[in-house]
């Protein structure tokens, strides 16, 4: 049996619960994770349970992987074998990939990611002659249908005006097209299994016996797929541990339910409720005054946070002239701090409501030579201009990848329609077929109208000329030449609402094309697209991978993108009435999740904590008075010390101050 002694009480007795479903309420910085991978290593050393009839759930692939790295130090030999951590659409992956021929899909089923949606819909806007409509906010309504379990049927039918009756038949259309093309979007992970299970008992008994006990992180963050398929999957057997706190539930913009909670108890009467109040990351003022600021928010269940880190320092609040005066006081704050205390910079987090406030405070983090890390930037391999070039490569490699295809047979715009290519995914369903062979057999050209059957018999032709020059030309040149065929420039100056965003799409070419270059002067022209695109692969498992979080930098973010850190000092900039809480979000259910925002932005810090607001700042190009945010003022008044907001650290006082620091700093490192 594995014995452990660094679980508090709360903790043990959450690890040896078993027999009924568990919710552990696990406030901020309470050791949620070690209580998930103990609990793992309970059930496989004390019950007997083998790791394959075992489930950890949580919400991105990073917080897999380092659940994973742990319970493999945990757990000796073999024991884990067969074990799945995982995220929820990873484990609907999973369920999928054995039992898609149940709902009609055939075997290698493509996955659209958002920017294979959003040119899917292009293409049917296009076909409906609807070109004014807004991609984006259509396809996060139909993933906000999908998250809500609603069918295109049932929208339709509940559908108030013309232009939901509009979204309703985007929504039906997208999906058949989707079935056409045997493909699933990124909801349908979740979704579709739902759907499998309700419509198929047997299937749904054996994942039952296949996954005894469910244990699920982050569980304030589910939406109602999610839920339902956590629900179908623990059935009778009663081996649910669920782990989370609606206190940082943060995500209902993208469908989040942290009533889910509530429904638990409703759902499961058996259901058995530990918190877990004890705190190791924060001083006991941070967190008297995160308790006292979500007390105004509505419980199903209430926690107090307690620490062993004493009471710790008073939180600041600095006002400020305005945005560039607040950056200017944060960068001499963290020159002082960081010449006092001696510490690095990667203990130092400024958080924010919206990424539109970090540009000034870069600019003053520059100013003062201060290194930073911006978080939740766009990879360059996500771009849409890399995409579209790479799948071009990928078809090219590879003539059954389906996804890049799609991607590719209209960008730039061929006139292939719509209708077209739902002939297409039919043909190339019936026929077991991928796309592009489909296109070019006359059973399906034999179905067009002779405009659309000479625009595909053209664009195959094409694709299948530059498929044979793979064996005889230098990839390189490959590359370059495709990208002048098609000319993808060109199209970029025409498509872009702006020569500017249409120059920066070039330049991003542009550097792949170089990269490309160079990668090709190190391999054997011999080895083909195929080794180039291997080697552009691993670039952007590279980028992915390289987060600079061994950098010594303060991290810029949002307080969105914070959660789950720890940082020892914490700025939060623009504590302002209408950006926290935003002014949008004013109603009675959104200000209470803007609360919980400010929550989460308060319990990142574990030593000291200063709310920064701008008394003026610019809107809409006018200047405008800003109040205090409100949640300032629902922190217990013993608990916080306001800046005069007098000191400039822009004056050449500090200017000076801030350099003599800094230099001293060096001085100290170099020895």
């Amino acid at each position: 049996m594995l014995t452990n002694t660094t679980l508090n009480p709360a903790q043990q007795q959450a690890v040896e619960h078993i027999g009924s479903p568990l919710l552990v309420l696990a406030g901020a910085g309470s050791g949620k994770t070690r209580v998930i991978t103990h609990k793992i290593a309970h059930l496989i050393y004390r019950h007997r349970i083998a790791g394959h009839h075992i489930a950890a759930i949580t919400f991105t692939n990073k917080a897999a992987r380092e659940m994973k790295q742990r319970i493999g130090r945990m757990l000796k030999g073999d024991r884990a074998g067969g074990l799945t951590v995982c995220t929820f659409h990873s484990l609907g992956l999973l369920l999928l990939r054995s039992e898609s021929h149940r709902l009609g899909y055939r075997p290698g089923f493509s996955i659209f990611d958002t920017q294979d949606s959003e040119t899917l819909l292009r293409e049917l806007s296009h076909q409906d002659s609807q070109q004014d409509l807004d991609l984006a906010e259509l396809r996060q309504r139909i993933s906000h249908w999908k998250n809500g379990l609603q069918s295109p049927e049932q929208v339709l039918a509940d559908a108030k005006d013309e232009q939901q009756l509009l979204q309703a038949h985007f929504y039906a259309h997208y999906q058949r097209q989707l079935q056409a093309y045997n493909a699933l979007d990124f909801d349908d992970l979740i979704v579709q299994p739902v759907r499998l299970f309700e419509q198929h008992p047997q299937v749904r008994e054996h994942w039952q016996n296949r996954l005894r006990h469910l244990l699920v992180d982050e569980y304030q963050d589910t939406n109602a797929s999610q839920y339902t398929l956590l629900k179908q999957l623990a059935g009778l057997n009663n081996g649910l541990t669920a782990v989370g706190d609606d206190d940082q539930s943060i995500y209902a913009w993208r469908g989040a339910r942290p009533e889910n909670i509530s429904l638990l108890s409703k759902d499961f009467p058996n259901l058995k409720v530990i918190k877990l109040e004890q705190n190791y990351r924060s001083t006991n003022r941070i967190l008297q005054s995160a308790n006292h600021l979500i007390s105004n928010n509505t419980h199903l269940f209430t926690k107090q946070l307690w620490s062993g880190q004493g009471l710790g320092d008073q939180l600041r609040v600095m006002p400020c002239k305005g945005p560039e005066h607040e950056a200017r006081r944060i960068a001499g704050d963290i020159l002082k701090m960081r010449f006092r205390l001696g510490d690095e910079y990667r203990n130092y987090a400024i958080l924010y409501r919206g990424n539109h406030q970090s540009r000034p405070l870069e600019q003053a983090l520059r100013e003062y030579r201060i290194p930073y890390k911006v978080s939740g930037g766009t990879s360059f391999f996500e771009s849409a201009e890399i995409k579209d070039i790479i799948a071009y490569l990928r078809l090219l490699a590879n003539p059954e990848d389906d996804p890049a295809f799609l991607r590719i047979i209209n960008t730039p715009r061929r006139g292939i329609g719509a209708s077209t290519l739902e002939k297409l995914g039919l043909h190339a369903n019936q026929r077991h077929s991928n796309l592009f062979t489909a296109a070019r057999e006359l059973g399906f050209l034999n179905q067009l109208p002779e405009n659309a059957r000479r625009r595909m018999e053209w664009f195959t032709d094409w694709l299948q000329g530059k498929k044979q020059q793979c064996t005889q030309t230098d990839p390189n040149l490959l590359v370059h030449d495709l990208v002048a065929d098609i000319h993808y420039r060109e199209w970029l100056l025409e498509s872009c609402n702006n020569r500017k965003t249409a120059q920066k799409r070039i330049d991003n070419v542009n550097e792949l094309l170089a990269w490309i270059t160079r990668l090709a002067s190190d391999q054997d022209p011999a080895d083909g697209i195929d080794q180039l695109l291997s080697q552009l692969s691993l670039m952007d498992i590279i980028e992915r991978n390289s987060s600079d979080q061994s950098a010594d930098a303060v991290q810029l973010m949002t307080l969105h993108a914070a959660k789950g850190l720890e940082f020892s000092q914490v700025w939060v900039a623009g504590m302002e009435e209408g950006l926290l809480p935003h002014h949008s979000h004013l109603d009675t259910g959104q200000l209470e999740e803007e609360r919980r925002l400010a929550y989460v932005g308060i319990t990142r810090a574990k030593r000291q904590l200063t709310l920064s607001y701008a008394v003026q700042r610019s809107r809409y190009g006018e200047s405008v008075d800003c109040e205090p945010s409100r949640f300032i003022k629902e922190i217990p008044k013993q608990h916080v010390t306001w800046e005069d907001g007098k000191s400039d650290p822009a004056s050449p006082e500090a200017r000076q101050a801030g350099k003599a620091h800094l230099s001293n700093l060096r001085a100290l490192l170099n020895d």
